[in-house]
């Protein structure tokens, strides 16, 4: 999981050349979005994973169009105010009681956990 944000990160960086401070708050809403398709919705992990991936990459079309894609000429400290803001506004957003909330959850486990005793 590190390895994809970091490659996300070091993708965005290396072809547009700013650092996009929500990239790893677009993926705390593909994580939220999967806790509640398994939690809630009960459904299987490939549409979990389907919808995870599919809901952070919509988000981040909709955040490119809307918040950086009118920058792109703009002097480059812009870009890059407007990415933390982007930042926190997706974290203040979703702390919200009536969006995913400010708790922490436990991640429902999508298999059976097996011990194994061996030799006694």
């Amino acid at each position: 999981m590190y390895a994809l944000i970091a490659l996300g990160y070091t993708m965005v960086y290396g072809i547009v050349r700013l650092i996009n401070f929500a990239h790893g708050d677009v993926f705390m809403v593909g994580a939220f979005l999967a806790f509640y398709s398994v939690e809630k919705y009960h459904l299987p992990l490939p549409a979990v994973f389907a919808i995870a991936a599919g809901g952070s990459a919509l988000l981040a079309v909709v955040i490119e169009r809307m918040a950086y894609r009118p920058l792109r000429n703009a002097p480059k400290i812009a870009a890059l105010i407007t990415a933390i803001g982007v930042s926190l506004f997706l974290e203040y957003f979703t702390a919200l009681h009536q969006v995913f909330g400010p708790n922490y959850y436990a991640f429902p486990r999508p298999f059976q956990v097996v011990s194994l005793e061996i030799a006694g």
